[in-house]
């Protein structure tokens, strides 16, 4: 019995500082998004879809003139974040400003709509396919407020509507694979980072090529699947989560899925630590490919940890995924 108590007290002194972390990180975030928001020059964009008002952000780079057709990246938040989270973390906006494209950032919805996002009680997340968070058991119509956003994009920017591409972080890193699943006929190429396909008898109406990219240390996205836990290999006592498919799972589905030869081609890189495999031959000359960061934990590439190394892992600098998933999508154009 004093052993039970002893283990209930140490879990709860673990959330506590598990919140606590997640608490100071986004009181600092709102400090450093007020000045990244007003240089990023956004436009938020609101729609009402299935009766809920949702949002995103968007930015247009500099110089566009509005009359030339421009690529545009979907680029989604994990549970818990924010669109100007991600965008600050991930650099998609210089990254916009350098090659001339628009980047969207659009947000999830959160259990209590008439209150601000609070990481713990208030998280935005999407309808992934999974069933988990609030989104999935609510059965929250996230694939059409996509379908409603890109409908919207389409007709107030000029817009390719053969380069239009998605990527995502953790549970975006899911909703990026339903996105591709479901609208495969609007969506040019996809790059999930770090998350799950949950959707086990997937159909996908035209075939789109996809880049896969994960640490081998991640611990809420293990390579081996099974339950997230902490880097420090503890468990989130009280926060149930479901198993994740293993990673290698993930991409033998997509290859299927597009008709990719079955045999992976290891794919030479001069990045010490990073090692990617292609499979080919996919329909319409659709392909996969995987990369793997060497030792990398739960953080989109390239970017700082917003929290403790013990609960996400290390972030590395080997590879700046939003480089990577950049040059994917310049050279998968419908």
């Amino acid at each position: 019995m004093k052993l039970l108590r002893r283990t209930a007290f140490f879990a709860g002194i673990l959330l506590v500082v598990i919140f606590a972390a997640f608490a100071f990180v986004r009181a600092r975030s709102t400090r450093e998004n007020r000045a990244f928001i007003t240089a990023a020059n956004f436009q938020t964009i609101t729609l009402t879809v299935g009766g809920m008002e949702r949002r995103a952000l968007v930015h247009v780079p500099a110089g566009d003139d509005g009359k030339t057709p421009l690529p545009l990246v979907l680029m989604f938040h994990g549970n818990g974040g924010t669109p100007e989270a991600i965008a600050m973390e991930s650099g998609w906006v210089a990254k916009s400003d350098l090659e001339k494209f628009i980047v969207v950032f659009p947000e999830g919805s959160r259990p209590d709509m008439t209150q601000p996002p609070k990481f713990g009680s208030n998280n935005p997340a999407w309808n992934d396919g999974s069933g988990r968070f609030h989104a999935g058991s609510q059965n929250i119509a996230d694939v059409a407020f996509i379908a409603a956003l890109l409908d919207h994009l389409e007709g107030k920017f000029a817009v390719d509507k053969r380069r239009v591409f998605a990527s995502g972080f953790s549970n975006g890193a899911s909703m990026t694979f339903r996105v591709g699943l479901e609208l495969s006929e609007r969506i040019a190429a996809i790059a999930p980072v770090s998350g799950a396909l949950w959707i086990t008898e997937a159909k996908i109406a035209r075939p789109i090529s996809l880049l896969y990219i994960s640490g081998t240390a991640d611990p809420i996205n293990p390579m081996e699947g099974g339950a997230p836990k902490m880097a420090s290999g503890s468990g989130f006592k009280g926060v149930p989560e479901k198993a994740k498919p293993r990673v290698s799972e993930n991409i033998a589905q997509w290859v299927k899925l597009i008709g990719c030869t079955a045999e992976a081609k290891q794919i030479t890189t001069s990045i010490e630590g990073v090692a990617s495999v292609r499979y080919e031959g996919g329909r319409g000359t659709t392909e996969v490919i995987f990369t793997a960061i060497e030792g990398h934990g739960h953080i989109w590439p390239g970017a700082k940890s917003p929290l403790p190394e013990f609960i996400l892992g290390k972030a590395t600098s080997k590879l700046n995924a939003t480089d990577a998933v950049w040059e994917f999508f310049q050279a998968h154009s419908e």
